[in-house]
Order: C-alpha cells, then sequence, then structure tokens
C-alpha cells in the first residue's frame, strides 16, 4: 500500500514547492510531483515539481490543462505525476484541506502510490535557528482504508531529502529573495511567455 512507500525528494523539486508557497504567503498554493517508482522496492523518487496556482485553486478547467501540459512534458521524459502538494491560506492551519485529498484522490487513480505533501509552517520558521535536515512538510498517503493519513506516526521516516544540504540551499534562496521569481500555471495562464517551467529558476 502507498502507506509503505518511503518517498524521496531531490532538492530542485523541494526548493520550488516551499518558494511557491513564500511568493504566495496569503494563499493557498499548490503544486503536483514528478518522479518515479523506483527499479527496485516500493519506494517512490521525487524529482521535480510544478507550481501549479495561487487563485481558485479547486476550479477544474485550469486545472485539467495543466494536468494536461504536464503529462505531455514529463512523460517524453520516462516521468509522470507520482503526488501532490499544498499549502494553507492559514499560518497555523494543519489540516489537509479537502481540496488537496480530492486532487490526491484523482491522483492515486493513475499511480496508487501517490504522496500528498502538505507545508508545516512552524518547521519552515524554524529553520534558520536549527540544524534540521528534514523537509518542512507532512507527507500524507492512503491508508489501506483509502483514507489519507499523516505518515510517520510510529516514528518513522517516510519521507526524506535527497540532497543532506537542501535546507541550507532553501535558506540561501530565500535571503535572496528568490521567490519571487517562482512562476507557476496561474502566471502562465495570464501570459503565455511565462514559462511554468521555471528554467531560469536555479542559474
Amino acid at each position: 500500500m502507498g502507506g509503505e512507500s518511503p518517498y524521496e525528494i531531490h532538492q530542485i523539486a523541494y526548493i520550488k514547492l516551499v518558494l511557491h508557497a513564500l511568493k504566495h504567503r496569503t494563499s493557498a498554493v499548490n503544486a503536483v510531483l514528478i518522479g518515479r517508482s523506483a527499479a527496485f522496492g516500493n519506494s517512490v523518487e521525487i524529482i521535480d515539481s510544478v507550481p501549479l496556482f495561487h487563485s481558485q485553486i479547486g476550479l477544474l478547467p485550469p486545472l485539467e490543462i495543466a494536468l494536461t501540459m504536464i503529462e505531455e512534458y514529463y512523460g517524453e521524459k520516462g516521468l509522470g505525476i507520482v503526488g501532490y502538494f499544498h499549502a494553507n491560506e492559514r499560518f497555523n492551519d494543519f489540516e489537509l484541506a479537502g481540496v488537496a485529498k480530492n486532487i490526491g484522490d484523482h491522483i492515486t487513480r493513475y499511480f496508487p502510490q501517490a504522496a500528498l505533501l502538505l507545508l508545516d509552517n512552524k518547521k519552515l520558521e524554524a529553520l534558520p535557528q536549527g540544524k534540521d535536515r528534514s523537509p518542512v512538510m507532512q507527507l500524507y498517503s492512503k491508508d489501506a482504508s483509502k483514507n489519507w493519513k499523516l505518515a510517520g506516526l510510529d516514528g518513522s521516516n517516510h519521507l526524506t531529502l535527497k540532497e543532506p544540504s537542501a535546507n541550507i540551499v532553501l535558506l540561501d534562496y530565500i535571503s535572496s529573495e528568490k521567490w519571487k521569481d517562482i512562476i507557476d500555471f496561474d502566471d502562465h495562464l495570464d501570459d503565455i511567455s511565462k514559462d511554468w517551467l521555471n528554467p531560469d529558476l536555479y542559474k
């Protein structure tokens, strides 16, 4: 089952998710996770991420357009959508929103081990004070009864950062206000010259 799948997220995917949330601090934002199942075992590798929306995130037509374009682009590279990321509108809201569960449910139809990540603002805020090498997000996966449940409640760590220094790099990007450069699908649909792949973000 999905709850048994360990997930490893690459720095490039991880940083994009957090910067997108920081750019739109007073809005709920979402993104999809791009990756593949590991060749051996039951693990999932999250290689990239695509920021989706920061306004009207539950609207179906823009979501369908975005998912179609994303699947076409990454499918040619042998990758697919392996999960969903959500950041709540309110800083102290740690509940998984209904829209997040619904989109997560949709993704699990095509990728049963899909992960659902929720930004943990308290961990993010504490990053500069600590040396924490764990992701600043909570992992939800589907249990045997097909409900989304918080993973790692038994003390195991189901979501790990591929690069141990990812949080240090993230802090550098935050201090240089790199979050201002993030482009999501909302931006692209408003102005198609804006590239939702964010090719210049890490230059």
